[in-house]
């Protein structure tokens, strides 16, 4: 191997191992402080239940490592024997720059989801039953499966498709042009996705209880902010998890509750959980975060254009004469080990909206102690880790750990 591509190959792995070391770090402190019940959970949590959780935890993470270093493997073999083969089968059929991208790009996609059925099928019919969660049938896995290929299909293709096409056009410049088109389709799904994507998947129906619609309403015009509809989804048809969240912007928002999540929270706690979800659009942290990937998106697309323009990659990876989509999927290779020093920066970033969004909860619903028992719940529902480790968390979490959460609350409403 070269020396160069050593390298690269090295810092890789580097940067999984590290990946992997932080997920071993973290399950080796739920075996050691996991038996403890965290002030707040009192009344919630036994002693079979923390056990309950360790197990959860430690199998998900295992799962996890096993299907990264797998996955990790598999890029390194591909990047440095498969690529060139690849590449060079593929342009012996002479197809044009677009034909030959899309089909490029659409096999590697075709691919990576065959290579993750099998960590899917587990995860799905014996992870998430084993503990109760997975209401999955076949029918419905299969039926799921098959229209999220149809859509990542059309839509991969359609995207691939046009920023080829302005990557032809405008060799010059293609970066900032495809910049402009990600952006403009990305707003775009935000308004297709409630009424086009979604439905594929879920049936969506109105909140059928008044008293509560109309206290979510109010809570909702504290904060200035009107949503089309409140509605419920049959999540419950595939997991027993429960979730809440906002769907679409602008004139289509709308506020989407698990029906598993109705089942479990009282009126005051529903209340809370909603006031959360609205604390992020009044502090703006969908424009926030939205600001923030795009400046970061025109700058990365403003860096890979000058690395492709370079020929660095054909040096790195000893490939004279690769393609552009060949040069594309080993910048893609080396982008992890470029991004993972900002991890632990994003994640501080959503976490810090989150702890804005817990403060607007108490603000605008007026009941630190409901909104507080909603959080139990959930954590308690859903088996969360309650001692996760801090640099793990530092590294991965986007919301503080939910201990830290209702302790923060619970000064809230002192």
């Amino acid at each position: 191997m070269d020396y160069s591509l050593c390298v690269a190959v090295s810092l890789y792995i580097l940067v999984a191992a590290i990946g992997w070391a932080l997920s071993w770090l973290n399950l080796r402190h739920l075996e050691a402080s996991g038996a403890g019940i965290p002030s707040g959970f009192e009344g919630y949590l036994d002693a079979g239940l923390l056990e309950k959780i360790r197990d959860y935890t430690a199998e998900e993470t295992r799962l996890g490592l096993f299907e990264s270093v797998i996955g990790s493997a598999l890029a390194v073999v591909f990047v440095v024997f498969i690529l060139r083969p690849y590449d060079e089968w593929l342009a012996s059929f002479g197809l044009g720059f677009i034909a030959h991208g899309v089909v490029f790009f659409m096999l590697l996609i075709y691919a990576v989801a065959l290579l993750s059925l099998p960590f899917s099928v587990y995860r799905a019919f014996v992870l998430e039953k084993r503990y109760g969660f997975s209401h999955m049938t076949a029918g419905l896995w299969l039926s799921d499966r098959g229209k999220s290929l149809l859509v990542t299909t059309v839509m991969s293709a359609v995207v691939i498709g046009a920023g080829l096409w302005i990557i032809k056009a405008s060799p010059g410049l293609w970066w900032l042009w495809l910049w402009g088109f990600f952006f403009a389709f990305s707003l775009f799904m935000m308004y297709l996705s409630p009424f086009v994507i979604e439905p594929l998947f879920n049936r969506f129906d109105e909140v059928d209880d008044p008293a509560l619609k109309e206290r979510i309403r109010e809570v909702l015009a504290k904060a200035g902010i009107k949503v089309a509809k409140v509605q419920k989804i049959d999540a419950s048809r595939r997991s027993s998890h429960t979730n809440a969240y906002f769907t679409g912007i602008g004139s289509v928002k709308r506020i989407v509750l698990y029906d598993t999540l109705m089942e479990r929270l009282d009126r005051d706690e529903l209340v809370g959980v909603l006031a959360h979800e609205t604390g992020h659009w009044k502090g703006k942290h969908l424009l926030k975060g939205l600001a923030l990937i795009e400046s970061l998106s025109l700058v990365v697309l403003y860096a890979a254009h000058r690395v492709l323009e370079s020929g660095l990659l054909e040096a790195v990876f000893n490939e004279p004469g690769a393609s552009f989509f060949a040069e594309a999927v080993m910048l893609g290779f080396l982008a992890p080990v470029a991004a993972f020093p900002f991890t632990p920066l994003f994640s501080w970033f959503s976490r810090r909206h989150e702890r804005e969004a817990d403060r607007s909860a108490i603000e605008l619903a007026g009941d630190p102690e409901a909104y507080s028992r909603a959080l139990v719940k959930l954590s308690k529902d859903n088996l969360s880790n309650l001692h996760p480790h801090p640099l793990y968390a530092a590294f991965y979490y986007s919301h503080p750990p939910v201990v830290e959460r209702v302790r923060e609350i619970g000064k809230m409403g002192g």
